[in-house]
This record gives C-alpha cells, sequence and structure tokens, in this order.
C-alpha cells in the first residue's frame, strides 16, 4: 500500500487540476478525487507529463480520504452553492474528527460560516479560502484569502506559504484572513474591485478609440507604456496583449470581432448588494456592475441606436479632432485617480464588514497579498500597503497623503476626460461616478440638508441642526400653507 499522502483535493475542473498540479509541484504529494472520474485520469496524466509530480488519483471517495495522512485536509473546488453541500455529505462519511475541509471556491460567505458550524458539529475543522489567480495563478502561483478555523490553517500553513504567489520584499501572498466567512468575504470584494479595474479600462478604451480615434496599434503601445508606469498592473498588461491578436477566424484584430456582452458569475453583484446593506457608497463598484447589464441589452441597444440615429443623434455626437498625446495623458490620469477611488470604496466596505462582524482584518496585509498571483494585483497595492502601514485607521485611502497629493495633481485631467466623453455622448459610469465620490467626499457641506427637510416635511422624520444639539420637527406644512395665503 502506498504511503500517505500530505493533502486531497475534490473537484478536478481546470482550477482543480492546475492548484493540485502546483501543490505537487512544490513537494507535497496529493491525492485527487472527481465525481467524473474520466478527469481524475486526465490530471494524473498531466503530473506525469509535467514533471512526474506525486499526484494519486481515486475513482471513489472512500479510498481518497483513507489515503491522506491524518489529520486530513481535503481542499473542495467545486461550484459554489448546492455542489459544496453535496462534495461535504459525500466526503465527511469517510473523515475523522480533527480532519479538515477547505473550500476553494466563490461562495457567498454565510453558507461558509454555516458550514463551519455544521462541520464542527461532526468534530470536523472548515476554512472557507479565496483563491484569486486564474487558471495561471491556480498552476504557478495564486492570491491565497483563507479565513475560518485558525487551527485548520496551522495544518497546512506549510504548504500555503510554498504554493501562493512569491512577491519579492513582501513574501508569499497569504495570510489568515480571519474568523468565519472572511476569507471569502474578502475575496468576493477584491472581485468587486477587479469589475471596477476592468470597467475602468474599458472606459479608457473607448474615449481613446471612439474620440481619440486610435487603431489598435496605438493601443498596444499606449497600454504596454502605461504598465511600465503608475498603471503596472496584470489588467494593464493583458489589455495591451489582446489589442494586437489577430483574429484566427477571418480578417482584422479578435477584439473588434468578440460580442459586446458581458457575462458574470455573482460576486460583483454580491459586493454591491453588500454595500448596500452596510451602507457604504461603493459607486464605482456599483456603476461597473450596471454596465455589465446594460451590455447584456444587445438587441434592445442596436433598436435603440436606429431610433436616435433617425432623430439625428449618431454614435459619436462630435466630431472634434484631438491633441492626441494629451488626451493619452489625460486618460491615463483618470484611468488612475478613478482606480484609487474604486480601491478606497472596496477597503472601506471591507472594514465595515470587519467591525460589523468583529473579524479584525488588516486592511494593509491583505493589500499585501493581493501584491502578486491575483487578477487585480498591481504595482500601487504595495501603495495602499503603506498607506494603512503608516495609519492603520486611516478613515479612506483618498485622504493618505500621498494618494490626496495624487489626486489633486490629477484632478484637472480628469475632469477633462469626463467632460470630453460626455461632450462626445460616450458613458464613462465608472470614471463618471468615481468623480462624483471624490467630489461629495471632499466638499464640507452638501446637499442632503434639503433632502433630509423634505423628509422632515413630508414624514416627520426630524433633523438635526449646524448651530445647536438636538433633534428638530417643523410644522413645515402649515408654515407653508400659511405663507402661501
Amino acid at each position: 500500500m502506498a504511503p500517505p499522502t500530505r493533502i486531497g483535493l475534490a473537484g478536478l475542473a481546470v482550477m482543480g487540476q492546475n492548484l493540485a498540479l502546483n501543490i505537487a509541484e512544490k513537494g507535497f504529494p496529493i491525492s485527487v478525487y472527481n465525481r467524473t472520474t474520466s478527469k481524475v485520469d486526465e490530471t494524473v496524466e498531466r503530473a506525469k507529463q509535467e514533471g512526474d509530480l506525486p499526484v494519486f488519483g481515486f475513482h471513489d471517495p472512500e479510498s481518497f480520504v483513507q489515503s491522506i495522512q491524518k489529520p486530513r485536509v481535503i481542499i473542495m473546488l467545486v461550484k459554489a452553492g448546492a455542489p459544496v453541500d453535496q462534495t461535504i455529505k459525500t466526503l465527511s462519511a469517510y473523515m475523522e474528527k480533527g480532519d479538515c475541509i477547505i473550500d476553494g471556491g466563490n461562495e457567498w460567505y454565510k453558507n461558509t460560516e454555516r458550514r463551519e458550524k455544521e462541520m464542527s458539529g461532526l468534530s470536523l475543522l472548515y476554512l472557507g479560502m479565496g483563491v484569486s489567480g486564474g487558471e495561471e495563478g491556480a498552476r504557478h502561483g495564486p492570491s491565497l484569502m483563507p479565513g475560518g478555523s485558525f487551527e485548520a490553517y496551522k495544518y497546512i500553513e506549510d504548504i500555503l506559504l510554498k504554493v501562493a504567489a512569491q512577491v519579492p520584499d513582501s513574501g508569499p501572498c497569504v495570510t489568515y484572513i480571519g474568523k468565519g466567512g472572511s476569507g471569502n468575504f474578502v475575496k468576493m470584494v477584491h472581485n468587486g474591485i477587479e469589475y471596477g479595474d476592468m470597467q475602468l479600462i474599458a472606459e479608457a478604451y473607448d474615449v481613446l478609440k471612439s474620440v481619440g480615434k486610435l487603431s489598435n496599434e496605438e493601443l498596444q503601445s499606449v497600454f504596454s507604456e502605461w504598465n511600465r508606469g503608475e498603471l503596472l498592473s496584470f489588467l494593464t498588461e493583458i489589455t495591451a496583449d489582446i489589442f494586437v491578436i489577430r483574429d484566427d477566424r477571418g480578417e482584422g484584430y479578435l477584439v473588434d470581432k468578440v460580442l459586446d456582452k458581458t457575462g458574470m458569475k455573482g460576486t460583483g453583484k454580491w459586493t454591491v448588494q453588500q454595500a448596500a446593506d452596510l451602507s457604504v457608497a461603493a459607486p464605482t463598484i456599483a456603476a461597473s456592475l450596471d454596465s455589465r447589464f446594460l451590455s447584456g441589452l444587445k438587441e434592445e441597444r442596436v433598436e435603440a441606436a436606429k431610433v436616435f440615429k433617425s432623430g439625428g443623434l449618431g454614435d459619436i455626437l462630435t466630431d472634434q479632432t484631438v491633441d492626441k498625446a494629451k488626451l493619452i495623458d489625460d486618460v491615463r490620469q483618470a484611468l488612475y485617480a478613478s482606480k484609487i477611488c474604486s480601491y478606497a470604496q472596496g477597503m472601506n466596505l471591507i472594514r465595515a464588514k470587519s467591525i460589523e462582524k468583529g473579524w479584525d482584518l488588516k486592511l494593509g496585509e491583505l493589500a499585501r497579498i493581493w501584491k502578486g498571483g491575483c487578477i487585480i494585483r498591481a504595482i500601487f497595492l504595495d501603495r495602499i500597503k503603506k498607506a494603512y502601514d503608516r495609519n492603520p485607521n486611516l478613515a479612506s485611502l483618498l485622504v493618505d497623503p500621498e494618494f490626496a497629493k495624487e489626486i489633486i495633481d490629477r484632478q484637472s485631467a480628469w475632469r477633462r476626460v469626463v467632460c470630453l466623453a460626455i461632450n462626445s455622448g460616450i458613458s464613462t459610469p465608472g470614471m463618471s461616478s468615481s468623480l462624483a465620490y471624490f467630489d461629495t467626499y471632499r466638499r464640507e457641506r452638501v446637499p442632503a440638508n434639503l433632502v433630509q427637510a423634505q423628509r422632515d416635511y413630508f414624514g416627520a422624520h426630524t433633523y438635526e441642526r449646524i448651530d445647536m444639539e438636538g433633534s428638530f420637527h417643523t410644522e413645515w406644512f402649515k408654515i407653508a400653507k400659511h405663507l402661501k395665503d
């Protein structure tokens, strides 16, 4: 009989396969299992081809569980929701007290908390672990966000530290996030920030292409250049790549043939719902979600374009010639300033949840583990980490002295881009809502006094005053009626 393996992994779609091979490559023998057994054989075959890695395949759950050294640790990478519960049921039947299950999927944090309770009833440990980096990250080093049982985390800390992305100067992109569903929650917000980032990049592309008339080669050159400066990031890099990949099924570039309809799995929607539940403004992330909804109305947009074209409204409203170099530089600054707002919203949402749940999450440490492996990895996460190192209680990234100065330096360019887009009839909801967020946050007095007066007028909701303590109600209706008589 073969000696027991160090860890098990159940669920062998591409992410599962790649994570299993990564673990094996780092020197940890791993058992793998999948309900559809052909995937097991496929993974074992890949392990042979990719360096004779110590991956051991099992076709039934019992022998799979039995093959792992005690206390057993099994990572699941299956579709969120009911499939997770089904997999837990299948595996836990053969597990023993002190064994541990880790869910590596994009799960709703409350499901993780429910499962952790259920598992503890069976004397089993449970972790919900966010995994970011896509297929490549899973294979060569993802960013990992484990939350739940600290005891369970300690079981596999040695594996996670080696498997995670390694960043010079700041170490492996993994840390124990906190109790309960905190790992899943942090991954969810990471994905919300990712939605915002992708939307802002798409808007930069739209303005440069539609108003600046940049060709794909010029766009590739611009994004490559940006990727050597403050905007250096995974998403900037892949965007540059996308522009010049030719269509293998026809003429021209592939990106121009891709249907303008964006799909989604739900983490962005969850982020916006959580922001609303916690009364945290997250307009950039919300705008990116709305843009995905509107992109889905392709057929309606085609018809709407006809209606407005016949009424004299073309796709682009102005055909002005712009100074390309100036526009490129303005858009770079607008993109960077908008990104700061998007990350500020995400971090404030994490902090609000951490306070509500008593998770004691360390925002600087989250920025550190996002510096490598994950989809939002970017050079400026190092700056975010330093901002929270300087002041762990920072109210918002916007008021960190360094970020505040950067926004001040870029705000004129930011306004120029948004105005140009509005006058050209191009929607930039991410950049516009980021700018509105900034302008609202930096103003000492906003028109909320009028809204509160209206609430008191029709609903007697009371109001506070700027010049004296207490809660007040005015008979606005009676006074107004008397004035009209």
